[in-house]
């Protein structure tokens, strides 16, 4: 069965956006970009929302840089009940009905594994339903306060973690790896 990987930017304070912040919070770096171009070579299945996906499409799909060519490359699947085929974005098919269903059915049929991008209302779906195998949370170094906007955990049910892997990359962005554990 394939794993799903869900990964979740944020700030220190838990934010996924914020005001006037730009991409990666303003902390883009070689480390960063580097572990990007190390995720989106590896083969996958990109899951997300619409919100997610309509943000990517619009500015991945047009663009050159190496790191938009391979995720429009990339398989994609996008769940939505509101959007309409065909999808503008290439290799990218649209799943509606039952999450729990339709998750469990890819992880069974998928040869490569799933990996979520963002997508928080979609991450906490398949966090509710035990379906993340593993989460990854790249903690950003700032606080955002009042300017934070979109509360990355919001919503969440209650759920164990034990840590699995940490890495800093551009020495002050951390990566923290997660697989779903038991309460103690």
């Amino acid at each position: 069965m394939a794993e799903l990987v869900a990964d979740v930017f944020v700030s220190m304070d838990g934010f996924a956006a914020g005001v006037d912040v730009g991409p990666f919070f303003g902390y883009a770096g070689p480390g960063l970009d580097a572990w990007i171009r190390e995720a989106t070579e590896q083969p996958q299945l990109m899951l997300m929302g619409r919100v997610t996906y309509e943000a990517l499409a619009a500015i991945s799909s047009a663009a050159a840089d190496d790191a938009s060519t391979r995720m429009n490359d990339l398989p994609k699947a996008v769940f939505s009940n509101t959007l309409r085929e065909p999808l503008a974005w290439k290799n990218t098919r649209l799943v509606r009905g039952d999450l729990a269903e339709r998750i469990t059915a890819l992880k069974r049929e998928s040869d490569v594994p799933l990996r979520s991008i963002g997508s928080l209302t979609l991450v906490r779906s398949l966090m509710e339903l035990g379906l993340v195998d593993r989460f990854r949370v790249m903690v950003f170094p700032l606080t955002l306060g009042g300017d934070g906007r979109e509360p990355a955990y919001a919503g969440y049910p209650r759920t164990g973690l034990e840590l699995t892997g940490t890495r800093v990359l551009d020495s002050r962005v951390v990566l923290l790896e997660y697989r779903p554990a038991s309460f103690k």
